[in-house]
């Protein structure tokens, strides 16, 4: 089973199955201080989850304070070592919020941390902490700002600070300092083939913290160990560091490499790439420089927010205005390869997540579609063309549910067509 969560010990309690029985005023038990359980989190709010059995503190005495958790003595000056606890206990994000304590995303679920509650003065301090001059200049500038932060003996993570009610706020991404392969990912065989092409565009797509990134960096590493290639990648920030195999692989990261996605892509093809790596399509410049890449005998690798392959399709066209949409689904039509849309689903027990894809093979009835402006017969030809490799979300989530990974509920939840559940 390919997950995207690492195994990591202590990772992310018990329901109170009878009433309590009440001691005698005068008895032993009575005299204790006694031992109250915590209300449940009001329905809508974040689930406030005990810490995994490995960090619980002790239990502390009946006459004397409560002792803090592991965060509570770095929640207020030590931001390092608060990533570090939380990739300890395998986090994927960690948002620092004012007047919240500290908050970690494990298995897709928010849970506040027993530390004390932040103000507006100390989440502003942390902040600050990790910026360098020249990026808090641009911060304060621009009051969003997306960076790599590198920690020795810890990790990489990616960064967001940004403002919320007048206070600098960040919310960070843990990224694993190991490249997975596909097939460690979980993810189709049928993934691994369509890397190997020697052109056109292959696009990766799917919610934010779908693992889009995980998987291109996947691609990415595959070409690195088979193909004798020049790769440039354009990404904002850099998350995955490659190091060269049989690839030589250039890194850029706007900002610091680049001004911006649309400039890098224009000087790009002047730099003799055979592999165009784009972290994010964002703007109409930046599609309509990778469509061009693509069309000329590049492979184009990018990703895009969007749920399914359909509206990928539609998504691309519509960012061009009307009288070029013709040409571009002409362009898309040539040059598409294939669209791999993913998300993230919780396994059986909540100890982590399995990725569930919807995968688009670019054949000659896709490309016909896609000319024609038909993109809403493109269901159709994914599911009937199961052994070319294709497969759709619903077949996905089905298979994954047939063979115990995940519960009904969570399959049926994320159903697109949820009354054809029988029938596929």
């Amino acid at each position: 089973m390919g997950l995207f969560s690492r195994k990591t010990p202590g990772r992310n309690g018990e329901t109170d199955k009878g009433a309590a029985k009440v001691p005698r005023p005068d008895s032993a038990a009575a005299r204790r201080r006694p031992s109250i359980p915590e209300p449940p989190p009001e329905k809508g709010g974040i689930a406030k989850e005990a810490l995994p059995r490995a960090t619980q503190p002790p239990a502390p005495p009946a006459s004397g304070p409560r002792p803090a958790s592991p965060l509570a003595a770095l929640a207020r000056n030590d931001l390092p070592g608060m990533l570090a606890e939380a990739q300890r206990l395998g986090a994927s994000d960690l948002h620092l919020t004012r007047d919240m304590p500290p908050i970690i995303r494990q298995h897709g679920r928010l849970i506040p941390i027993e530390s004390p509650i932040l103000s507006a003065g100390e989440c502003e301090r942390l902040v600050y902490s990790i910026l360098s001059p020249e990026q808090r200049t641009r911060f304060d500038r621009e009051w969003e700002l997306d960076l790599s932060v590198e920690l020795s003996r810890v990790g990489r993570f990616r960064a967001n600070i940004h403002r919320q009610r007048g206070t600098a706020e960040a919310s960070f991404r843990m990224v694993n300092d190991q490249v997975r392969t596909v097939r460690e990912l979980g993810l189709p065989a049928v993934v691994e083939e369509t890397a190997r092409r020697n052109s056109g565009l292959i696009m990766v797509t799917g919610p934010t913290g779908s693992g889009k990134t995980t998987t291109l960096a996947a691609m990415v590493d595959q070409l690195n160990h088979e193909r004798s290639c020049v790769i440039i990648t354009v990404e904002d920030p850099i998350e995955y560091v490659h190091r060269n195999r049989k690839a030589v692989i250039k890194q850029r990261e706007v900002t610091s490499d680049t001004h911006s996605f649309p400039k890098a892509l224009r000087h790009v093809l002047r730099q003799d790439p055979d592999v165009i790596v784009i972290g994010e399509m964002r703007d109409l410049e930046t599609i309509e420089t990778s469509l061009i890449a693509a069309e000329t005998g590049h492979l184009v690798l990018s990703t895009l927010h969007t749920p399914d392959a359909v509206q990928t399709i539609d998504r691309i066209i519509d960012v061009f205005p009307p009288h070029q949409q013709t040409q571009v689904r002409t362009q898309l039509a040539s040059s598409l390869q294939a669209i791999i849309a993913q998300q993230l689903v919780p396994v059986v027990g909540g100890k982590g997540r399995v990725v569930s894809c919807e995968i688009l093979l670019a054949n000659h009835g896709v490309r016909k579609q896609i000319r024609t402006g038909k993109s809403e017969q493109l269901m159709t030809i994914i599911q009937t063309s199961y052994d070319q490799g294709m497969i759709s979300m619903d077949k996905s989530l089905k298979t994954l549910y047939q063979q115990g990974i995940i519960t009904f509920d969570d399959a049926i939840t994320r159903f697109k067509f949820p009354e054809s559940f029988e029938q596929i």
